[in-house]
């Protein structure tokens, strides 16, 4: 299995990146925080998952060690695949979701596109003894790469639409998280606003 990958950085998507190892380039899996970390053209160094189907090898990567034992950890639940760990890592942090499953928060749980009510408490009771508890840690967040005033539309639609969502429902969520965007001036975090769009989609 890959654990890690050390490379250059020669394409970022919305939900993926192409890093440059030995002159190949891997397509990694990723959720918005991670690429928040990742610049074009710079070294970096990404935890992975890799997650092996018949017809498919595919690498998860992530911001920190932390994400990564979070995401295999949450495939050890009945139900959950890789794209719905995937999921949940974008709309809560793992110290989020540690909280969530401790204290059977299931209202947080079922923000996350595809955990229905059922699903979220299978999910409490399956991994409420081996998640561990919340540390307090805050999210670090950080602007994805070539975000700007006239990009975050663009970045928050196609990511919601990655995560399952339909277009018409991204369209609704783009422009509620329109004042908080123009809030920001000429620099919004869009990973902070696709986490705004996610919840706001969860509520609405």
């Amino acid at each position: 299995m890959i654990a890690f990958v050390r490379g250059v950085v020669s394409d970022i998507g919305v939900t993926n990146a192409v890093i440059e190892v030995g002159g190949v380039g891997l397509d990694v899996q990723c959720t918005p925080n991670t690429l928040a970390q990742l610049r074009m053209g710079q070294q970096a160094t990404v935890p992975t998952s890799m997650v092996v189907r018949e017809d498919s090898l595919t690498l998860f990567g992530f911001a920190t060690d932390e994400e990564k034992h979070t995401f295999e950890l949450l495939q050890t639940a009945s139900g959950v695949g890789p794209k719905l760990a995937q999921a949940m890592l974008a709309v809560h942090t793992p110290d989020e979701i540690r909280r969530a499953i401790t204290s059977d928060d299931v209202k947080a749980l079922t923000r996350v596109p595809g955990v229905g009510v059922k699903g979220a408490q299978r999910i409490i009771l399956e991994l409420r003894d081996r998640i561990g508890a919340p540390t307090g840690a805050a999210l670090d967040r950080h602007m994805l790469p070539g975000s700007g005033a006239q990009g975050w539309q663009t970045q928050v639609h196609a990511a919601l639409v990655g995560l399952g969502w339909s277009a018409k429902e991204a369209d609704r969520a783009v422009a509620m998280v329109s004042e908080e965007a123009a809030a920001a001036a000429a620099t919004p975090d869009v990973g902070a606003l696709l986490r705004l769009a996610l919840r706001s989609l969860s509520t609405s």
